[in-house]
């Protein structure tokens, strides 16, 4: 079987005519004249009009934006995608000030919980960078210590998440 490359013609049995505008692994991009874009799988039925073969490998945008994001999530610090509880979905913090004559300060949780899973992550970055670093090893626990509390400060917030395993955990009891 020969795959099409960007800008072959066909005509599909529910679809009609059109052009390929990007192949992935599994399946083709094909603008449609009569119903816009659409993806279809690789190994379906349709009749090749016009035949574009590609000189270069291809790749398609999902498969770059994979890698980019793989790539960030190496160097950057991005960590894998952490769930908030149900019961918190769609809800807010109120901040009210002590003081009279001041308003209240709405703040959607998911914001609030977004802002918290970066500080994690962004701490797991620099724990490692401390790790790598070329400080002395008193200076090295020194800092471990500090992070370790700072984990311990942000419990409190382990309420918000879903899971269990993405709580943040301090020093332990001895």
């Amino acid at each position: 079987m020969k795959i099409l490359g960007i800008g072959s013609r066909i005509n599909h049995p529910e679809f009609g005519k059109g052009v390929v505008t990007n192949v992935s692994q599994k399946e083709y991009w094909v603008t449609f004249i009569e119903n816009g874009l659409e993806t279809i799988d690789i190994d379906s039925t349709f009749e090749v009009i016009e035949l574009t073969e590609n000189e270069l490998d291809t790749v398609s945008f999902y498969d770059v934006e994979q890698s980019l994001l793989s790539i960030l999530k190496k160097w950057n610090g991005l960590g894998e995608p952490v769930a908030i509880g149900d019961k918190w979905k769609g809800g807010k913090m109120i901040l009210d000030p002590g003081q009279a004559g001041l308003a209240s300060k709405e703040v959607p949780i998911d914001v609030f919980f977004h802002k918290i899973v970066m500080l994690r992550d962004r701490l797991r970055v620099m724990e490692q960078k401390i790790n790598t670093s070329s400080i002395e090893e008193i200076e090295k626990v020194e800092l471990q210590q500090y992070i370790t509390r700072i984990y311990g400060s942000l419990t409190t917030f382990n309420v918000l998440f879903k899971s269990t395993t993405d709580y943040f955990v301090g020093e332990k009891s001895k």
